[in-house]
């Protein structure tokens, strides 16, 4: 495809506001139409990106015939339905993370793709951050192996409200959504499948109805551990900070910034075309259309992610024996067999 890729993105709000400052230093990309619930509102936003289309039904951009793919920046409950809508449309996606709230969800979407051969993507940003694309050449080089992975993703967050201050109309979560990108690059990063899973929650919120902190860990096949904690309770400095710790260097992440374990700056600005993880996710997005091939972080590629996601869910709600069934044929079954045959206890092993 050489022609202009005119997009149409859902989601007026923070994220897709990253989106649209990203694509505005993409050559050849269009967004044509702009979807959100607020008509107002995302009109606003549209006059401010000169997008001429403006609507609150995904629907009417779909029927868009110029449309050529889209991008869905909506509330995570409606991504897999949205996802598969784009697909039957015949449009390539790019979800925002997570690609689904289960793992039911992110399974059809991964079958329609397959179905249609359309480009279908989640957004994994920490893939395409230049700090974790400067540890994942080392790896690659065989200069660097992880030992272990300790992250730590802390918001304060008390009420409903989203990155930019503003109420929402939707309630975020830190298993489905925020432990998506650590489970998903340790298993990208340590070069091998997560086989061990286990993870504790703090009290529910009375009003959000979600756990408000919780404790993850894994293990790869290959030996490699990560420590995730995650809070919407910490009134301190907010984000997410990863710390690899390998067999001959530590490394320190932030977003697109990395240090070195003693907190000394490394400069990651020749590692790609911009800084911005969110523009380079969009590249590798229009870049996969364009070449016709699996782009980094396909739904295919980031399902094993939903399938640990899955287990984890169970686990904390009391029902570790439904994710069994759920999880046949993955690297976490295939395991619990292994251990079954060598006669050890297999929930002795998660728990």
């Amino acid at each position: 495809m050489t022609k202009t890729i005119k997009v149409a993105l859902a989601g007026a709000g923070a994220f897709g506001i990253k989106h649209l400052d990203g694509i505005k230093n993409i050559d050849g990309v269009e967004v044509v139409s702009l979807i959100s619930r607020d008509l107002e509102k995302t009109r606003e936003v549209a006059d401010k990106y000169g997008i001429k289309h403006v609507t609150t039904d995904l629907a009417d951009s779909l029927a868009l015939p110029e449309v050529d793919a889209v991008i869905l920046c909506t509330p995570t409950q409606m991504h897999a339905e949205q996802s598969i809508a784009c697909l039957k449309a015949g449009k390539h996606v790019q979800v925002e993370i997570p690609l689904a709230d289960s793992l039911k969800g992110a399974q059809e979407v991964v079958a329609l793709q397959k179905q249609t051969g359309l480009v279908a993507m989640c957004g994994h940003t920490r893939r395409f951050n230049p700090s974790h694309q400067y540890v994942h050449n080392k790896i690659k080089a065989g200069e660097f192996n992880i030992q272990q992975m300790d992250v730590q993703t802390y918001f304060f967050r008390r009420t409903n409200m989203n990155a930019l201050g503003q109420a929402r109309s939707w309630t975020d979560h830190l298993l489905w959504h925020h432990a998506a990108h650590t489970v998903d690059l340790f298993a990208y990063q340590a070069g091998s499948p997560i086989v061990k899973a286990n993870a504790v929650q703090g009290p529910i919120h009375p009003v959000l109805g979600i756990a408000m902190d919780m404790s993850i860990q894994l293990q790869a096949a290959n030996g490699a551990i990560c420590t995730l904690s995650l809070s919407f309770n910490n009134d301190g400095p907010l984000g997410t900070f990863f710390r690899y710790i390998g067999d001959s260097a530590t490394y320190i992440a932030r977003y697109d910034d990395l240090f070195t374990g003693k907190e000394e700056k490394i400069d990651v600005s020749n590692m790609a075309v911009s800084m911005n993880g969110i523009e380079l996710q969009d590249r590798e997005f229009f870049a996969a259309i364009r070449e016709g091939r699996e782009p980094n972080s396909s739904v295919a590629g980031v399902l094993p992610c939903y399938e640990v996601l899955h287990q984890l869910e169970q686990q904390l709600n009391g029902r570790w024996g439904e994710a069994l069934p759920a999880m046949a044929g993955s690297a976490i079954a295939l395991y619990l067999i292994a251990v079954c045959a060598g006669g050890v206890c297999a929930r002795g092993q998660f728990d």
